[in-house]
């Protein structure tokens, strides 16, 4: 039975969801039933969450199925806001949304105003709902598990007070990468298994299952760096509210460092005498002050230079185990950092297309880059590329001869000036001078052409096609050398 002759007929409505409210709303605007005509149930039979008088369906107006009127168009505004606020935890709240949405059906555009009762109603809730999210991005704290089959290595426990899971997870997601985590709540669950988001009920009860190995050393560390004679107890609360403190691993011990506070430890951080202590001299050599460490050992754990410290995660190589032909990029863009995936942004999609006019099929050759982590600039939420300096392409250098022993590829394609200078260890060496020259290195061919990137970045068409056309040419070069043609190539 569809919303309006449910409504008509007196019976409640149950939602659950914003997709079934919008659903249900839609067919109720379709016959004009007015908001204290419609009874709306929480999930589960919670009692009416409209009003407490009991709904007359002898006094209802009669549904005509063929009287509907046509679909109700929303302004983007208006539906972005709805749907912020109906994950806010009020009794009310389908009733509410569906009031708004009705007064504006009836040329009341005034309900968007904050100077409107129901306007500053629904400008509160989409308030309340993103400073939750913003809380959850803020105080959520993963504790690392035991490695085990199938299981999350990250899990964090937390309890919204609004409907604002699927937000923060895909926040997360974004954030992550291929790392797995869970994410639980009293009400559902999220879990991130490194390709697809999963959403389930609940799983955990309370954080009192979560156990870290490294939260004894952080808070070790926590304590360490508490200073009693700086402390403001009620600038510490104001910063982070009290809900938060017992989800927090610092949480159980603050309160006993507030106490040590005033109870003298406050006076002891103050005294002249702590000041005036003289420390001992330890005489160490400089090669002992660091114990020795092991080299990283695979690619995500490369501390070779800084730029690991901004990216997300490094970005190896893909294709074939034995390519006959390696393809060399410069960095990883903005959506290979997230992905985890050499060229799978704009200058990877330029660079497809390319390949299927060079007659290549991407499927049969290596890709990878100079550089394993993205080097980026902050511009406003963007992040920009930055072009890597020679000490980091010398530090990945050492990524890039493993692959090159591992695939043993017999012609190299360097895309761009960085991925050159790499693949021949010289930073004196011209791109432009280069192209269409392919040279012997390390017993292989190396073809230089421009990096998609680049052509994507040409203002002029005309110059575009040209660096395109350089790209395809290039390509082609390098099938020939591949055919044994090294005289053809050279002219």
């Amino acid at each position: 039975m569809n919303a309006a002759v449910a409504a008509a007929a007196g019976q409640p409505l149950l939602v659950q969801a914003f997709a079934e409210w919008r659903e249900a709303a839609r067919e109720l605007l379709a016959f004009d039933i007015a908001p204290h005509s419609v009874k709306w149930l929480a999930h589960g039979g919670g009692g009416d969450l409209f009003s407490d008088a009991p709904v007359d369906a002898a006094a209802l107006p009669a549904i005509d199925l063929r009287q509907a009127r046509p679909t109700l168009h929303l302004p983007r505004t208006l539906m972005d806001m709805l749907q912020s606020a109906a994950c806010c935890r009020v009794a009310d709240r389908w009733a509410f949304l569906y009031r708004v949405v009705w007064r504006w059906q009836h040329g009341e555009q005034v309900v968007l105003s904050a100077a409107d009762e129901d306007g500053a109603r629904l400008h509160a809730m989409v308030k309340a709902v993103r400073r939750e999210e913003h809380d959850m991005h803020a105080y959520i704290r993963f504790r690392e598990r035991p490695e085990a089959d199938g299981a999350p290595r990250f899990v964090a426990w937390f309890e919204p007070a609004h409907d604002v899971l699927p937000q923060v997870a895909q926040h997360f997601v974004s954030r992550m990468g291929r790392i797995s985590w869970m994410i639980a709540t009293p009400d559902a669950s999220v879990l991130w298994d490194g390709e697809a988001l999963h959403n389930t009920g609940p799983l955990m009860r309370s954080a009192a299952a979560l156990d870290d190995t490294g939260e004894a050393l952080w808070l070790t560390y926590y304590r360490s760096i508490f200073n009693p004679a700086r402390l403001n107890a009620k600038l510490l609360a104001s910063h982070i509210p009290s809900r938060f403190w017992r989800h927090l691993p610092e949480g159980a011990a603050v309160p006993a460092m507030v106490s040590q506070a005033g109870a003298g430890a406050r006076r002891s951080g103050q005294a002249e005498a702590v000041g005036q202590r003289r420390g001992s001299t330890i005489p160490i050599a400089a090669d002992q002050a660091q114990p020795p460490r092991a080299a990283a050992s695979t690619l995500q754990q490369c501390r070779r230079c800084e730029l690991w410290q901004h990216a997300t995660q490094a970005v190896g190589g893909a294709g074939p185990a034995h390519a006959r032909i390696m393809l060399v990029g410069e960095q990883p863009g903005d959506q290979e950092d997230v992905a985890g995936a050499p060229f799978v942004g704009p200058a990877g999609q330029l660079l497809d297309r390319v390949l299927g006019e060079a007659g290549l099929d991407r499927r049969k050759v290596y890709l990878t880059n100079a550089v394993k982590h993205f080097k980026w600039t902050p511009r406003g939420k963007r992040r920009l590329h930055k072009t890597p300096a020679q000490r980091e392409i010398d530090a990945c250098g050492y990524w890039l001869d493993q692959e090159l022993v591992q695939v043993k590829p017999e012609v190299i394609v360097a895309l761009g000036s960085t991925a050159l200078k790499a693949v021949l260890g010289s930073g004196e060496v011209a791109l432009k001078d280069s192209l269409g020259k392919p040279v012997r290195h390390g017993g292989r061919w190396v073809v230089a052409v421009y990096h998609p990137s680049y052509v994507l970045r040409v203002p002029d068409e005309a110059a575009k096609a040209q660096a395109r056309a350089v790209m395809v040419d290039g390509l082609r070069l390098a099938q020939r050398l591949l055919a044994g043609d090294g005289g053809h190539a050279g002219r």
